[in-house]
């Protein structure tokens, strides 16, 4: 396994694999690896010749007030494991790298970004696509894997995509959860024993959201407030948003049909979590 901190070097690196006629598949990560980051290697292994992985806290995504210095990282660790799942190429620049002194160009996208973490995130999706377009010109992959828990993000850079002509396929692949259902994210880390156990409530709500649809309720506003009700019961918890939306467009939806979304972010003592729901399916008299 390679491991490149050099945008330059990297970027030469993917060029010469082209240029042999490789494929290149791409996991963009912040570091601090779970099981759902090794489950989108995984995923991108069988996808291509060669798999790279960045590894890069990036303090665009993050407002004044948040966690990027104290954010969880353990990039000894990181290297282990990919080197366990058969890493080809880890890239893993500094931050001077990827922003030299007088940067100063950003990406913006202004439909999806407006919604959900967008409200109180300002300039947080800037941020990501930033990064992202930058990765994907230094290592040059032909598909890239993101996980479904950053619904929102996919979405936005799914859509970066496609406006801006990238020639990269995005793959968005399922939720990873604990085996009690919390889903996997280097932020959990930040939980206390008693904090671990509250945050359970965000799965709990977008469980008791999918029966009352399977049960044929489909009113947005009757819904969000039995995930309300759910999520209020756990004295740590400060709800942000609870969202029901077109899964596709983000707007918001007064009914649940087929392709909706229902979204959630908890503050569970001052940890921020995200959780979320695509509804696949609902009952055959609702889709008549």
């Amino acid at each position: 396994m390679e491991v490149i901190s050099s945008p330059e070097e990297m970027q030469k690196k993917a060029f010469a694999l082209k240029r042999a006629g490789k494929t290149i598949s791409c996991v963009p990560t912040m570091g601090f690896l779970h099981q759902g980051h090794l489950s989108l290697i995984r995923e991108a292994r069988a996808s291509a010749d060669v798999l790279v992985v960045t590894i890069f806290v990036n303090p665009a995504q993050f407002g004044p007030s948040e966690d990027y210095r104290t954010y969880p990282r353990d990039p000894e660790r990181d290297l282990r494991l990919c080197r366990q799942e058969q890493v080809d190429i880890v890239f893993a620049p500094e931050t001077c790298d990827i922003y030299p002194d007088g940067y100063s160009t950003y990406i913006e996208e202004n439909d999806l970004s407006r919604w959900l973490c967008g409200v109180d995130r300002p300039g947080h999706f800037r941020g990501v696509a930033t990064v992202v377009t930058k990765l994907f010109n230094i290592v040059q992959p032909d598909v890239a894997y993101f996980g479904q828990k950053d619904y929102q993000q996919s979405r936005v850079i799914t859509k970066m995509v496609k406006d801006l002509n990238l020639p990269v396929r995005i793959a968005v692949c399922p939720i990873v959860r604990e085996d009690d259902g919390l889903a996997m994210s280097s932020r959990n880390k930040y939980l206390n024993p008693k904090e671990r156990q509250e945050s359970l409530c965000l799965y709990r709500a977008l469980s008791r959201a999918e029966k009352l649809v399977m049960s044929g309720e489909y009113s947005a506003v009757t819904i969000r407030e039995e995930m309300e009700a759910v999520i209020r019961q756990e004295p740590h918890s400060r709800i942000d948003y609870i969202e029901i939306r077109d899964g596709e467009t983000l707007e918001p939806r007064d009914q649940v049909g087929e392709g909706t979304l229902i979204a959630l972010a908890v503050f569970i003592g001052k940890t921020r979590l995200i959780d979320n729901l695509v509804i696949e399916k609902v009952p055959r008299s609702l889709s008549e």
